[in-house]
């Protein structure tokens, strides 16, 4: 039995069959409609979710399997002090795969360890959010076709966004990647990423102004600035804005750019982008559901 924890769990070359599936899954989903009959999904959210969570539930209803569980903790018995362990003990029971988030870095390893069934991280605090660097990799891989030798700026909440952390350390696995970190002073990436990046001789650099480096990148990854990862209002206020892609820093970049983004947004990306072709973040939710389709057909070992 296999648990997805983080997405160095897959080799790279597990990578590409995974993506492989999903592409397949996009171009026939007719041959895969009925591929979890009988399966139920349980999705143990213990913090709000719109998008991982209800792409989950597309990607298994799409298989033909059904979906049980609950959307917050309140909801849950965790507002009766029920353990994450006794939680899954239960869940393993009533189904045969589950999607789990939670706020406490760490709780979906301690669920893996005591399921009965394949856990899949569907993110922990400011940990790692996995199924979301798979679908960052498939959609690059989709429409570059590839994921070597290209140049990607991360730009907004390098500081708290789990996103950015987990897509690093994805790529550094692939050939002649060079990162550029966007952000202000107070939300730059972590010391622990820049020293693994030194530790591997990979190129990156660090700047405030976003303009300066756009006609540069082949990929662009806006980030919102989260508040439910400040500690106060006041440096939420300040910062929430400081970054705004509109059509005026469009038109600095390459024609072939591609603008990513987890989403939700806030107002870090103009509506206005979402006309360009080059804006690719609709796209990516897509390719969510279709890595997902792919991950839960791999860990129920149905493909």
């Amino acid at each position: 039995m296999r648990h997805l924890m983080s997405p160095l769990d897959f080799t790279t070359e597990e990578l590409d069959r995974l993506f492989d599936l999903a592409n397949d899954i996009e171009q026939n989903p007719g041959k895969y409609a009925h591929a979890c009959d009988g399966k139920i999904l349980a999705t143990c959210f213990y913090e709000p979710s719109t998008r991982t969570r209800l792409s989950f539930e597309s990607a298994m209803t799409r298989l033909g399997g059904t979906v049980i569980g609950f959307s917050d903790a309140a909801s849950s018995s965790a507002s009766k002090g029920e353990s994450v362990s006794d939680t899954i003990r239960i869940i393993s029971c009533y189904s045969d795969i589950c999607a789990m988030r939670h706020p406490k870095e760490g709780a979906p390893m301690v669920a893996a360890e005591k399921s009965g069934i394949p856990v899949i991280n569907a993110g922990d605090g400011g940990h790692q959010h996995p199924t979301q660097t798979l679908t960052d990799l498939l959609t690059i891989r989709s429409m570059k076709g590839k994921l070597d030798h290209f140049t990607i700026g991360l730009c907004g909440d390098l500081k708290f966004g789990r996103t950015v952390h987990s897509l690093i350390n994805a790529l550094v696995r692939y050939q002649n990647i060079r990162f550029i970190f966007i952000s202000p002073e107070e939300l730059k990436v972590p010391d622990y990423i820049t020293d693994m990046l030194k530790e591997k001789n990979i190129p990156y650099e660090e700047v405030i102004r976003l303009e300066d480096i756009m006609p540069h990148l082949d990929i662009l990854y806006m980030t919102r600035v989260q508040k439910e990862r400040f500690f106060n209002e006041e440096d939420y206020v300040r910062l929430k804005d400081f970054y705004i892609l509109d059509t005026v820093k469009m038109a600095l970049a390459k024609k072939d750019m591609l603008v990513l983004h987890p989403l939700p947004r806030v107002n870090e990306i103009s509506v206005e982008v979402d006309e360009d072709p080059r804006a690719a973040y609709f796209k990516q939710a897509k390719y969510g559901v279709y890595v997902r389709m792919a991950l839960i057909l791999t860990l129920l070992e149905l493909h």
